[in-house]
């Protein structure tokens, strides 16, 4: 076997070792309460040990919620980083976005599984968000590549834009059903409504 062979060998079974320490977790949720649940009780059932689990997530918190990760760079990030696909920043913002939401229906599934348990337990919302959060560095320097030190567009506020415009689309699927990326376009629509608004009543 190849080296890169081997290497897309393991990806496929870390991938699917975690899926599996979600599954488990949602099925024994969904029996027993998240309180209810226990590292242990998870991992005897996906036949790993907890050193393993502890590998894939921080808490079982987060097994609970499905939350994957998304990869901030990638060809997407790429062009956005050098000005593209349009030149025009929220516009490219939305492919941005969009393009970390598109991931196969089963993880999606998975996702949307652990937004419906979040509904039932608050603090997994704001595990979510915390979770959310870790990547805000990542997308400033991102968007600091892109903006460099322009005081008009400050890079800290346009990376809070961006996980702003993420959160809320997955919020909305999670209200409203869909695919998230579904609701990325909407959201910018509403972001642009705002800042073109004049003075509100005072």
């Amino acid at each position: 076997m190849d080296l890169p062979a081997a290497d897309g060998l393991r990806a496929r079974k870390k991938r699917e070792r975690r899926e599996l320490l979600i599954d488990v977790t949602h099925r024994l949720v969904a029996e027993h309460g998240l309180d209810g649940v226990t590292v242990e009780a998870v991992c005897a059932q996906a036949g790993v040990s907890t050193r393993t689990f502890f590998n894939y997530f921080e808490t079982k918190d987060d097994a609970a919620l499905g939350f994957a990760p998304f990869a901030v760079d990638g060809p997407a990030a790429e062009a956005f980083a050098a000005g593209g696909p349009t030149r025009h920043l929220l516009a490219d913002a939305e492919v941005l976005v969009r393009s970390w939401l598109d991931v196969p229906a089963a993880e999606r599934a998975r996702f949307e599984r652990g937004l419906e348990l979040a509904r039932r337990e608050p603090r997994l919302l704001v595990r979510q968000m915390a979770l959310m959060e870790r990547h805000k560095g990542e997308v400033g320097a991102l968007v600091a590549r892109r903006l460099g030190t322009d005081p008009a567009h400050p890079a800290d506020v346009v990376a809070g834009l961006l996980v702003m415009l993420l959160h809320v689309s997955v919020m909305r699927s999670d209200t409203t059903g869909g695919d998230p990326a579904q609701h990325v376009a909407d959201v910018a629509d509403a972001l642009r409504a705002v800042l073109r608004d004049g003075p509100g009543p005072g």
